[in-house]
């Protein structure tokens, strides 16, 4: 089938506010399949995938051992009831989710509540959070995207998503700014006090005074902000939230859907900053192309907050802990250790940041900011304001020569790279040079 026929079927069946298409044909493709680090479309053009679909396919699109993980789960079990009759795989898992987090990082071991997406995992943790607390209130940060449930359109910030519901949300969640490296000297230059970066003092003076008015239950962060622009904290941030959460009796849930297994150079972006959470929330590269996310909480906290089954579970799911998703899960993981892709990304995210700082705009400011394979240019035009356009423009360009890329944040101005970690040095040196030579030509 082509792409055109393909288009055509999608704008008849599909809601209209899904798939953007251009209408001189330039975005998007159509993937009729990818291997490794590569994607064909349609009409059978090869692409260097520089995003992981999402950063889903972190050790390489349709991994050999993943792939055929899979397919002994289908041909031996499809589906099994989550809730009710459990089966193997997810068992291991249960226990492997335990081993790779909380026994890496401290005496206890963890507990695991299987969702679907990741906005689950984190409505998973955020009911886990006011169960064990009693309090309904959460803390968030200015850019945050944490999904769009209903639950997590609370604790998302920006009023794009948030707005055309609003009337129906409960409003528990509290924002505060999100503190960044890069961004911070350019604070005086913003307009929008909630907006614009703030100092780690500013941070904590903020959340120490909704801790004072308010009863709340949890602090959500993303330890990088990936859909807010590649946004970096400062390195005493997570400690920050850490003792203040240890303070007053809340939890520290950590969104690591997009930074866990690996993007950011360790297998946990809190372990940067030596951070333990209570709730950590996984996802996208956690099965490789499956959908299944997961919320795993210190034991002894989940036992607390949940009370045991009685026969009909209060959360729960008909596809809760799919086997097929399991046994994925289960290899990705051995092959996130084995290929030692954490390490593999440090090594390759530093030369990636090098090569990226180095690219210069004929007509535009450009920034980079990365930590692993977690990386973005930030684009402005010399007034200072965001050269959205400008991004779009320059990603089409690149999709043109053959690379897939997003653009990321508020404006859409920051062009991210969150490529497959089992990427060659080669391919991103490749993919850097042509978005720099597109970039000072524009």
């Amino acid at each position: 089938m082509t792409a055109t026929k393909i288009f055509q079927l999608l704008r008849d069946y599909e809601s209209r506010n899904v798939l953007f298409m251009e209408p001189d044909g330039s975005w998007p493709i159509v993937w009729e399949r990818a291997r490794s680090v590569f994607v064909w479309d349609a009409d059978g053009k090869k692409y260097l995938d520089l995003t992981a679909a999402f950063g889903v396919a972190a050790a390489g699109h349709a991994n050999p051992n993943v792939v055929k993980a899979g397919q002994r789960q289908m041909g031996r079990l499809l589906h099994a009831m989550g809730d009710v009759h459990p089966h193997p795989r997810k068992a291991e898992l249960a226990r492997e989710l335990s081993r790779i987090t909380f026994e890496r990082w401290s005496r206890f071991t963890g507990k695991t509540i299987f969702c679907n997406s990741g906005f689950e995992a984190v409505e998973a943790a955020l009911k886990t959070a006011l169960l064990a607390t009693g309090r309904r209130g959460v803390v968030a940060f200015t850019g945050a995207y944490h999904g769009l449930g209903y639950g997590t359109l609370n604790v998302t910030h920006r009023d794009f998503f948030r707005g055309p519901f609003h009337s129906q949300l409960r409003a528990f969640g509290r924002f505060v700014p999100f503190p960044t490296i890069s961004e911070r000297r350019l604070a005086q230059a913003s307009d929008n006090r909630d907006l614009r970066s703030a100092s780690l003092s500013d941070t904590e003076t903020r959340l120490r005074g909704i801790f004072r008015r308010e009863k709340i239950g949890a602090i959500l962060v993303e330890p990088v902000q990936v859909r807010g622009g590649i946004r970096i904290p400062p390195p005493g941030f997570l400690p920050l939230l850490r003792k203040l959460c240890d303070e007053s009796g809340a939890l520290l849930i950590l969104d690591e859907i997009y930074t866990g297994l690996g993007r950011t150079g360790k297998w946990f972006a809190c372990e940067h900053g030596r951070v333990v959470p209570d709730l950590i929330c996984l996802g996208k590269a956690l099965t490789g192309g499956f959908p299944l996310s997961a919320c795993v909480g210190r034991a002894a906290l989940m036992d607390a907050a949940w009370p045991p089954s009685r026969g009909e579970a209060i959360h729960t799911s008909t596809f809760l802990g799919h086997p097929v998703g399991c046994a994925m899960a289960l290899a990705q993981i051995a092959e996130v250790e084995k290929l030692n892709l954490p390490a593999r990304a440090a090594r390759l995210g530093k030369f990636l940041l090098q090569e990226l700082s180095k690219v210069q705009g004929s007509k535009l400011k450009t920034e980079a900011r990365g930590l692993g394979l977690l990386a973005g240019v930030e684009l402005k035009r010399p007034d200072g304001k965001p050269a959205t356009v400008e991004t779009f423009d320059a990603i089409k360009q690149m999709l043109r020569r053959g690379f897939i890329l997003l653009p990321e944040g508020e404006h859409a101005n920051v062009i991210s790279f969150t490529p497959p970690l089992t990427i060659a040095k080669t391919q991103l040196a490749k993919a850097v040079a042509a978005l720099a030579e597109i970039l000072s030509h524009g």
